[in-house]
């Protein structure tokens, strides 16, 4: 998926109201700067914490996984500033698992994308419409997004205690033109559900020894599990882009999620959606600085 499909462009300047959220369409945002990056896990460990039988981990080309951060300082958009916080893993979507390095190359045929495992943003409209229309995992936390002369950073803390930390190396020249599709594979209601996101932006791109970046991940429920993945501490890549304009497309799939046997527990449904107002305060920014013995 490289452009937005044709009929984006037809309802363009139109107005939705959906869950009482208001919406000119298309849903976008603009002028945002991003950070992301990409860490080697273990591709068993990787694979195990994807639900269901249809999403499988994707295999770089080492045979491992890949554990992909992104984090969007939204400053323009349809439901007013907020952080977005994504923690996932390189996936595809099928019956098996794609082949290594056809699963880079032939993205629609093998699904290629990522699982969403955790979506913490700033606001709590953002959660409401993200979880509520799209499926995504948003929940509202204590989110920071902080940029340097050299550097790039993002602090994840939830009820008080640390999650999760980003640091990159601030590449030299945003000077790449990007202009791409992808696809967010996530959970909600028991079901596999697909969104997709088109952007472009001029960016910086770092890759393999000139990758720099650190990670720290906390003993947060939501993300301790990631503690045991087996995480090469070097970025293969890292990525920071100083004005990202994207489309979130209204269009997304959805199918049943099916397991060997009778599941015994309904994850999160529309009971955590239905609740929730039109909030665009934000929660205290992080505060927590003994990060460093979470280092990986």
């Amino acid at each position: 998926m490289i452009m937005p499909p044709k009929r984006i462009k037809r309802y363009k300047g139109r107005y939705a109201l959906v869950d009482g959220i208001p919406y000119q369409m298309p849903v976008s945002s603009s002028e945002s700067p991003a950070l992301m990056a990409g860490f080697s896990c273990d591709w068993e460990k990787a694979n195990a914490l994807l639900p269901g039988n249809e999403i499988h981990a994707m295999k770089l080309p080492n045979g491992r996984a890949a554990l992909l951060i992104t984090v969007i300082n939204y400053l323009q958009t349809s439901i007013g500033k907020y952080i977005e916080y994504s923690i996932a893993i390189a996936c595809t979507h099928g019956a098996k698992p794609a082949p290594r390095f056809l699963n880079a190359l032939l993205l629609g045929h093998y699904g290629t994308g990522q699982y969403i495992l955790d979506l913490p943003v700033s606001s709590e409209i953002s959660v409401k419409g993200g979880k509520g229309i799209w499926g995504m995992p948003k929940h509202q936390a204590n989110l920071d997004f902080i940029e340097t002369s050299d550097t790039v950073s993002s602090q994840y803390e939830k009820d008080g205690q640390f999650a999760f930390r980003i640091e990159i190396e601030k590449p030299k020249s945003p000077s790449i033109k990007l202009k791409v599709g992808a696809t967010n594979y996530c959970r909600f209601r028991n079901m596999l559900m697909a969104s997709y996101i088109y952007f472009e932006s001029k960016a910086g791109i770092n890759l393999f020894g000139k990758a720099r970046g650190s990670l720290f991940i906390g003993d947060h429920p939501n993300v301790a599990k990631l503690r045991d993945l087996g995480i090469n501490p070097d970025p293969f890549f890292t990525t920071y882009m100083p004005k990202t304009n994207g489309i979130l497309d209204d269009h997304f799939q959805c199918w049943f999620m099916t397991y060997e046997a009778p599941p015994d527990a309904m994850p999160e449904g529309l009971e955590t959606v239905y609740p929730l107002g039109h909030g665009e305060e934000w929660l205290t920014p992080p505060a927590f600085t003994d990060y460093e013995k979470f280092r990986i």
